[in-house]
């Protein structure tokens, strides 16, 4: 498959809202495998097509916490079609989150610290689950990008600003 470019700030796509997949096809079968080649190759454990350039409610994810025998991540790559949340807890936790569209900045981030969600597979299955730990950090994450959140939109103004130069300065 291919390894796609991943769009980075402060390119406006990243602000956009994406559209819903209406129909499941060889042709989104594919861009999902693209956008799973695309996470490896950046060593990220999430992704979402707007991150690729793509306004479409897709996101992959692989946190790859599992390890064989030789202590190597096993993948497990999971591709999440229309994602929605439809209930958070009141009980938060705090992950200390980076982005592959803002690169090798980080921040810690407050968010739920469980999530129930509801999406499509690449068959077009319908699923629903309660997500907690990482993985309910990560597909908050994720569906931000899907609603032209950044995580820099979680944290103060003062150090949103910071994560901004310490990027900048990186750039030049």
């Amino acid at each position: 498959m291919a390894v796609l470019p991943i769009v980075e700030i402060p390119d406006p796509r990243l602000r956009l809202i994406s559209k819903p997949v209406e129909s499941i096809t060889d042709e989104t079968r594919a861009f999902v495998q693209d956008m799973i080649d695309t996470m490896y190759a950046a060593h990220g454990i999430g992704l979402a097509a707007i991150q690729v350039g793509v306004d479409q409610r897709i996101l992959v994810i692989d946190l790859q916490e599992e390890k064989d025998e030789d202590d190597k991540p096993i993948k497990a790559p999971k591709a999440y079609i229309n994602p929605e949340v439809l209930s958070v807890s009141d009980e938060t936790s705090t992950y200390n989150e980076g982005c592959l569209s803002i690169p090798e900045q980080y921040a810690d981030v407050q968010r739920p610290a469980s999530c129930r969600v509801r999406w499509q597979d690449e068959t077009g299955a319908a699923h629903e689950e309660e997500l907690t730990s990482l993985l309910a950090t990560c597909m908050q994450h994720e569906i931000d990008h899907l609603n032209g959140v950044l995580f820099i939109d979680h944290i103060s103004r003062l150090k949103r600003d910071m994560v901004l130069k310490k990027l900048a300065k990186a750039r030049r």
